[in-house]
């Protein structure tokens, strides 16, 4: 089992919301977040994970960190109405 670890960080407090789709043995899953604080992490079991997170807090920092075995991935953004496209396989 291969597991994908989610870190959000950046200003504390900091409102998203994200929208999650991970993939395992083929079957795709969904995990929505409408409305989470920073700071905040979430573990998945997957081979693949797709994700789009948006800043909802004006003058706010958000970054967002995604580990896979080997693979990380880091994104980050400033303002409201910043969004991340993820992608990590």
């Amino acid at each position: 089992m291969t597991q994908i670890h989610i870190t959000m960080s950046g200003s504390p407090g900091a409102e998203f919301s994200a929208h999650w789709r991970i993939t395992h043995e083929g079957e795709t899953t969904e995990h929505v977040e409408e409305s989470g604080t920073v700071p905040a992490e979430y573990t998945f079991t997957g081979t693949e994970l797709e994700g789009t997170v948006k800043l909802l807090s004006d003058d706010e920092r958000l970054e967002v960190d995604i580990q896979k075995g080997s693979n990380r991935s880091r994104s980050s953004t400033h303002g409201a109405g910043g969004t991340l496209m993820l992608m990590i396989s």
